[in-house]
């Protein structure tokens, strides 16, 4: 699966930035991520990316939602069951926000040849 999208370098770059210089404060936020998502509760693999890529896409966090839809793939969601998390985004938290998901969405699924 390519996990490449623009300004990949950019982020990367960031992170080792924080890893070099914080990295017992990032550590523990990757820990508390990681216990959250696979010990927080009965929720299965697939549904914890796609409650990700609806949080991702109210936040308008495009890095995120990028990394969560590919995420999602990778657990095993289809394609309609993340643009049906993307598109429950525009009742409560706005249509404009759902839509820009929906372009983000779009813009991995060509990267993907889908």
């Amino acid at each position: 699966m390519n996990d490449y999208f623009d300004n990949y370098d950019v982020i990367e770059k960031n992170l080792k930035y924080l890893t070099d210089n914080h990295r017992e404060i990032y550590e523990a936020y990757e820990k508390f991520g990681k216990l959250i998502h696979e010990k927080g509760g009965p929720l299965e693999e697939k549904t914890r990316w796609l409650i990700k890529v609806s949080l991702s896409a109210e936040c308008q966090n495009e890095y995120s939602l990028k990394t969560h839809i590919l995420k999602a793939l990778n657990s095993g969601c289809r394609e309609n069951e993340i643009e049906h998390a993307i598109l429950l985004v525009a009742p409560t938290c706005g249509f404009p926000k759902m839509m820009r998901a929906m372009l983000t969405f779009r813009q991995v699924m060509d990267i993907q040849g889908k």
